[in-house]
């Protein structure tokens, strides 16, 4: 059971730049197609669960803390849950996968954009890190089912600057509940096609500290 104490500990993100290049961009009426590929058939967010997660990370709605802004987002880095906070004071919360050791960054951050099916460019220090992994898609990739960056994206921003911390669906689900990502909150992209719509541009993203010595196994 969620308590309010629990709710406003902790938080996560991904580093990747989108490119806007044609070449690149997706379109509509792929992206139709591709959330059908992704999507299980009559899929219910709170039940559906191909992927064999624990549990508690399919869509729950739960009672979200006094006070907290409607709309923004919250990202409990240790419990490793994404809650989306709705007008009645309650919240859905989703399981998340959240960067590896150092490269996650808490903080507080603003949605300025978002995307469907986005294309990914890693960073140049994600190729200097992992060039065998990288350094191939350095000149970009295209939105599709493998991309990096899934069926969905939000881009967090500092005032104008754009992060490069993205929350986004993954082509690798079970990474859900761990910590995989290069810097990035990952969601199942069934999950957060369900989420898109409600999450209006400009509203806050506050991901809270991650754990040092605590997993997220129970």
């Amino acid at each position: 059971m969620l308590t309010r104490r629990h709710f406003i500990v902790s938080a996560s993100t991904l580093f990747s730049a989108p490119i806007a290049g044609p070449s690149l961009a997706s379109t509509a009426s792929q992206w139709a197609a591709w959330d059908a590929q992704v999507t299980p058939p009559n899929f219910d967010p709170a039940i559906s669960n191909p992927w064999g997660l624990h549990p508690r990370f399919l869509a729950t709605r739960v009672q979200a803390n006094d006070g907290l802004e409607p709309g923004s987002i919250h990202v409990d880095a240790v419990a490793r849950y994404l809650y989306h906070v709705q007008a009645d004071g309650s919240a859905v919360r989703f399981g998340v996968a959240i960067a590896r050791g150092s490269l996650y960054e808490a903080g507080r951050y603003t949605i300025r954009r978002k995307a469907k099916w986005p294309s990914w460019t890693p960073t140049p220090e994600m190729i200097e890190r992992d060039p065998a992994l990288y350094r191939q898609h350095a000149d970009g990739m295209p939105g599709g089912p493998k991309n990096p960056l899934g069926s969905r994206a939000f881009y967090l921003y500092e005032g104008t600057r754009d992060t490069l911390l993205r929350i986004h669906g993954t082509p690798e689900p079970q990474s859900i509940g761990g910590r995989a990502s290069s810097g990035c909150v990952r969601m199942a992209m069934p999950h957060i096609i369900s989420l898109y719509d409600d999450v209006v541009l400009g509203s806050p993203a506050i991901l809270y500290p991650a754990e040092n010595f605590v997993t997220a196994a129970s």
